[in-house]
């Protein structure tokens, strides 16, 4: 059978439902299909071979909708307003957090899929963004809000809603199922049918959505298309791992689910191939690139596939928790042998390189990476540093660590003891760590500024999270960016100075080769090459507080043979002498070393 789009989806349809039901589904899908190809030509133009519109222009900003405030102008306006007089020349992706109207989970616990919050602004607002960067919309189809007109549909009994949700008996064994909250997995619900027990992965304001049902689906496919009318380049599986229930399971990655993303990709390769999925799973490392998928078959024999069948990119979470074991620990080690091992599986798969983001720090990834005595020591450093820390529920009853709630800087820094130039660096030197690997980087707005815990933020929703998700006054926020004695001017020159070197250099393309170096304990180092061969980074970062030689033999490293490297970042020059490259990394520096 040939190998096309049309054609996976029906396999899909087929593995998910009953004969009859796949057909139904699938002449229902073409007509969706159909109607979104006739107005969207342009969106359905083929990418070359070996490409997904990727290069090492991408940097994705991850930042809610509000973030920048003013007076009687819609955030999303002020926002553009921001972005465009500030980033543009350094970050060209935006990932706007759920904008749309929601009841709880600052957006992610959506009433309508189809609007923007009125209290953001309206879709003009996206357009706008859209003009100048390449957007990232959630897809948060996991669940939805209970406030939601399907919801209120369901509790009514009316159709088709009455079966877009899983109610299952309350006596029902569910102690298999995985929990990612301390939170009931049914909440009780009274309906014009009698009470129902309906599942909620995350909370009782969350209530899952049932795909068992191909209306469920078929609901979602169109709403992915809508968003990619309305300017969605990447699209943003939020919880993805957990959309499909099977009771006597772990209800976390199976088949089914998979199958599911598979479908996704399977009708944006046939109408809208340019679109990148991105799957959110914070799980260990395994089963997190599990969703990359298989390999797509290709029609000509005995070529490899250069791509997987469901996500295009996938977020890399053990980065984060091993980038502050490094730096509370002073040692790469860890981090140089769990980097010296990544593979992406496919020439065109890749990770979403991230170290903080909307959410915490999630430890589970660390599991198999890091002992239980380092994670603990995390924890601690955590609660030392005035962070919070957050649990969940094991199958067996038990609670375990699921997440670290503190801002990145506090995280690495010592509020206590802050010593702002040292500070500083040490902060700058953790994203300099994730620019250089081989991915896309995914900065978290508060990245930019160095962010200190937010405890009004904490008081006011008594939610953990919300330490890391203070909203800025824009006046108030660029003032502190003109005073070059602030931590947020110092942090933001810095990073805006290292973002702009990063762009220009095809070494840092996300499908460009990584070679890890085996160097001292207080060095993390890598060689980044362009996909063609045709430029060299070497990036080497000192996670110590002491200062550290290095002692460098680009002959032996299959390096190019020159006399002179420059850094791309300070602008300095080194010599070879004897075939050596010799020099020292002070406290918390780091370079970006092009050939002369």
């Amino acid at each position: 059978m040939e190998n096309t789009p049309e054609t996976r989806i029906q396999e899909g349809l087929e593995f998910l439902y009953k004969p009859e039901e796949a057909r139904q589904t699938w002449i229902k899908l073409q007509e969706i299909m159909s109607h979104f190809k006739q107005p969207n030509a342009s969106i359905r133009s083929p990418l070359e071979e070996g490409s997904d519109g990727l290069s090492e222009r991408d940097a994705i900003l991850i930042t809610y909708g509000d973030q920048f405030q003013e007076p009687e102008s819609p955030p999303l306006q002020v926002l553009a307003d921001f972005l465009e007089k500030n980033l543009r020349k350094a970050i060209n992706g935006l990932h706007i957090l759920p904008f749309f109207p929601f009841s709880s989970d600052d957006g992610f616990s959506v009433i309508d899929y189809r609007e923007v919050n009125q209290h953001l602004g309206n879709w003009s607002h996206i357009a706008r963004l859209k003009r100048n960067f390449r957007l990232m919309f959630d897809a948060v189809i996991n669940h939805i809000s209970r406030e939601s007109k399907w919801f209120e549909s369901f509790k009514r009994g009316e159709e088709p809603y009455k079966n877009f949700f899983i109610t299952v008996d309350s006596s029902t064994d569910l102690s298999m199922v995985v929990r990612p909250r301390d939170l009931p997995l049914l909440t009780t619900t009274y309906t014009d049918w009698g009470v129902q027990h309906v599942w909620t992965t995350f909370s009782e304001d969350q209530i899952d959505l049932n795909y068992a049902n191909p209306q469920v689906l078929l609901e979602i496919i169109d709403l992915l298309l809508f968003y990619i009318e309305h300017g969605a380049e990447f699209i943003r599986l939020d919880a993805i791992a957990y959309i499909w229930k099977e009771p006597g399971t772990a209800c976390i990655h199976l088949p089914q689910t998979h199958q599911v993303v598979k479908l996704f990709r399977a009708v944006l390769d046939a109408v809208a191939p340019g679109v990148i999925l991105i799957t959110e799973t914070n799980v260990p490392h395994k089963e997190n690139i599990s969703y990359f998928g298989d390999p797509l078959k290709r029609n000509l024999p005995g070529k490899p596939a250069h791509r997987g069948d469901e996500a295009q990119m996938v977020y890399q979470f053990p980065l984060a928790p091993l980038i502050l074991h490094t730096f509370h620990s002073g040692n790469a080690r860890i981090l140089t042998e769990w980097a010296a091992n990544l593979k992406s599986p496919y020439p065109t798969a890749t990770f979403f390189n991230f170290i903080a983001s909307h959410d915490g720090i999630g430890v589970r990834p660390a599991e198999g990476l890091l002992s239980p005595d380092q994670i603990q020591a995390l924890v601690t450093r955590t609660k030392k540093h005035g962070g919070e820390v957050s649990y969940k529920t094991n199958p067996d009853g038990s609670k375990s660590v699921y997440e670290l709630n503190i801002t990145l800087y506090d995280a690495l820094n010592n509020p206590k003891e802050p010593n702002q130039e040292q500070d500083v660096r040490r902060f700058l030197a953790s994203q300099v760590i994730m620019l250089s690997l081989a991915g896309v980087p995914g900065i978290y707005v508060h990245s930019l500024f160095g962010s200190r815990n937010c405890y009004k933020c904490l008081e006011e929703t008594d939610r953990s999270r919300s330490i890391n998700r203070q909203k800025f006054l824009r006046a108030d926020l660029e003032s502190q960016l003109a005073n070059p004695g602030s931590i947020e001017s110092q942090v933001f020159s810095g990073y805006l100075g290292i973002l702009l070197q990063r762009r220009k250099r095809p070494a840092f393309h996300p499908y460009g080769s990584q070679k890890i170096l085996n160097l001292q304990d207080a060095i993390f180092g890598l060689v980044r090459t362009a996909p063609y061969g045709n430029d060299i980074v070497i990036c080497l970062v000192n996670i110590a507080r002491d200062s550290q030689s290095l002692d460098l033999e680009p002959a032996t490293m299959e390096l190019p043979d020159v006399t002179v490297w420059y850094d791309l970042i300070s602008g300095r020059e080194f010599s070879i002498q004897d075939g050596h490259l010799q020099f020292y990394l002070d406290s918390y520096h780091y370079v970006w070393l092009i050939p002369g």
